[in-house]
C-alpha cells in the first residue's frame, strides 16, 4: 500500500487515507466497512439499512469486534425518519467513531455526539447550509456535488469545494466526482479534506447486493444516470435500465397532489420515502433488471467486481 496521506480528516479520525465509504442505502454492510477500515480508511452505513434497534447493535458490535479502526453512521435527520432518536441513542451508547447526518438538521445530533466526543460530519450543498451547520457545531461538512450518487447536490465540485473552503474553518470532505487515482488527488487539490466515495464500491465482492445490480455498475456508465423523484420524494441519481425507462422518472400526480397539499405533504413525504425504501429492498437483492438500482456517474470507472481493498490501493497509489 502506498505511504499515508496527511490531511485534516485522517488526523480526525485516526486513518491512513482520507476516503470514507460513503453510506449507500441496502448496499453498505458489515463486510464492506470492516474491509474498508482494513485497507486503512474508513466507512459509514445507514441506520436505515437495518430494520431493528436489536440488528443495528449486532451489526456495531461485528465491526467492533473484526476491525480495528474508526467507522460511523448515517442518519436521516428529517422527520420523514421516525426511528432517528433511537438510532442517535444506540451510537451514542455504542460509541462509533462518527456520524454523517443528511436531509436536515444536525443540531440534535451535535448536541448528544459532542459531549461523548463523537465527530459529526453533515451533508451539504450549498455555503448558506454549511454556515449554518458549523455555527451549531459540525466537525466538518460533506460537500455534496452534482457528480454525486443518490441525493445529487445542484452545484459542480469545481465551483462548491473552493467556495466552502474559503468560507468554512472547519474541513470539507467532498462527495460525488471520484472514480480514479487522478479524481481523487483533484479533490484534494481543490482544498477538500478527503472523499467520500460510493458507487465504485457497489460492485465489490464484499457488497451484499444482487451479483445482476454489481454488473450493471460495470456494464453501464456515466451517459445511463438519471433522476427519479420515485423512491424518496427527493431526486435521487439511478441507472437508467429498461426497467426505470418503463415506469419512468416522474412522481405520478397523486403523488404531486399529495406533495403540494400543506396538510397531507409531511405524511405523503413518509409514504413516498417509505415506498421508496421498499422499491430499493426489492432492487437490491432481486436477480433482475426489472429494479431500480441507485449509482452515480462513477460507476463510469467501475470495469470488474473486484474486492474493497483492490480499489482503495488503485485510487492512492
Amino acid at each position: 500500500m502506498a505511504e499515508k496521506i496527511k490531511t485534516d480528516l485522517t488526523e480526525m479520525l485516526g486513518i491512513k487515507y482520507p476516503i470514507i465509504m460513503a453510506p449507500m442505502f441496502l448496499v453498505s454492510n458489515t463486510a464492506m466497512t470492516i474491509a474498508a477500515i482494513k485497507s486503512g480508511i474508513t466507512g459509514a452505513i445507514p441506520a436505515l439499512n437495518y430494520r431493528t434497534d436489536k440488528e443495528f447493535r449486532a451489526a456495531l458490535t461485528e465491526i467492533r469486534d473484526k476491525a480495528d479502526g474508526p467507522f460511523g453512521i448515517n442518519l436521516i435527520v428529517n422527520k420523514s425518519n421516525i426511528r432517528m432518536k433511537e438510532q442517535l441513542n444506540t451510537c451514542v451508547e455504542m460509541g462509533v467513531d462518527f456520524i454523517i447526518t443528511s436531509l436536515g438538521s444536525p443540531r440534535l445530533v451535535i448536541e448528544a455526539c459532542k459531549p461523548k466526543g463523537i465527530k459529526v460530519f453533515c451533508d451539504v450543498v450549498d455555503v448558506e447550509y454549511a454556515l449554518k451547520v458549523q455555527e451549531i457545531g459540525a466537525d466538518a461538512v460533506i460537500a455534496v456535488n452534482s457528480k454525486a450518487g443518490g441525493h445529487a447536490g445542484p452545484m459542480s465540485y469545481t465551483e462548491l469545494i473552493p467556495l466552502l473552503v474559503e468560507k468554512c474553518t472547519i474541513p470539507v470532505i467532498s462527495a460525488g466526482g471520484v472514480g480514479t487515482a487522478a479524481q481523487f488527488k483533484e479533490k484534494l487539490a481543490l482544498g477538500a479534506s478527503g472523499i467520500s466515495m460510493g458507487s465504485p464500491f457497489i460492485a465489490t465482492e464484499e457488497a451484499g447486493v444482487s451479483e445482476d445490480y454489481k454488473r450493471a455498475c460495470v456494464d453501464y456508465g456515466a451517459d445511463d444516470i438519471v433522476m427519479t423523484t420515485k423512491l424518496s420524494g427527493t431526486p435521487c441519481t439511478v441507472i437508467n435500465t429498461p426497467y426505470v425507462q418503463e415506469i419512468g422518472t416522474k412522481q405520478s400526480w397523486i403523488e404531486k397532489l399529495l406533495n403540494k397539499n400543506k396538510t397531507l405533504k409531511k405524511y405523503a413525504k413518509m409514504l413516498t420515502f417509505y415506498k421508496g425504501m421498499k422499491s430499493l429492498q426489492k432492487a437490491a437483492f432481486s436477480a433482475t433488471y426489472k429494479t431500480v438500482w441507485c449509482a452515480g456517474p462513477s460507476i463510469e470507472y467501475v470495469k470488474s467486481i473486484r474486492p474493497v481493498r483492490d480499489i482503495v490501493e488503485e485510487l492512492v497509489a
